[in-house]
């Protein structure tokens, strides 16, 4: 993992947390236990702050940042899944931000809720709890209860959890001379 300290503001990561080799925190970033970060994850708060809580999980090739002064909270168990770019300002508990989703300054996304692959959340967008959201520009589609996607929004985090103890203590790097 590449940590860097930014005009001292320095990451924080617990010891059960998951950071991959790859991945680079720079400045006020905070990582609980249990949450995860993969590889070629960026998060970057050299003018803002990231708290990625308990259980959280951002997948790889994501990117983390914010308008100046902004805290960003990645709530527990929520998910950011791949190659997402998420500048906005929060994530509810068990939200889900599907693979190659944008969302732009100071939108938030409600506990529970599902925002499918390749959406875009323009400024200031708030996502309720608990609907699944969709498009560009991304907007509630139904209530998520009852629904697969429930299911991926319910079961995510703790699928990541696992993976991230088994990347934890199973990847090696290869020497290839």
């Amino acid at each position: 993992m590449f940590l860097y300290e930014f005009e001292g503001r320095r990451p924080q990561v617990h010891p059960e947390a998951f950071v991959a080799p790859t991945a680079t925190l720079i400045g006020d970033v905070r990582v609980e236990k249990g949450a995860s970060i993969w590889y070629g994850a960026v998060l970057r708060a050299d003018i803002c702050t990231i708290i990625v809580r308990e259980g959280s999980n951002i997948q790889d090739n994501s990117v983390v940042h914010a308008a100046p002064d902004v805290t960003i909270e990645i709530g527990p168990n929520a998910t950011i899944a791949h190659s997402c770019v998420f500048h906005g300002d929060t994530m509810g508990e068990k939200a889900l931000l599907g693979n190659g989703s944008i969302v732009l300054d100071h939108a938030s996304i409600g506990a529970g809720s599902l925002v499918a692959a390749g959406s875009v959340l323009t400024p200031g967008t708030q996502i309720d709890p608990g609907v699944l959201a969709a498009g560009a520009p991304a907007a509630p589609k139904k209530a998520i209860a009852g629904t697969t996607a429930e299911l991926w929004v319910e079961t995510n985090a703790l699928y990541y959890l696992e993976l991230a103890e088994r990347h934890r203590t199973g990847v090696k790097p290869v020497d290839l001379a």
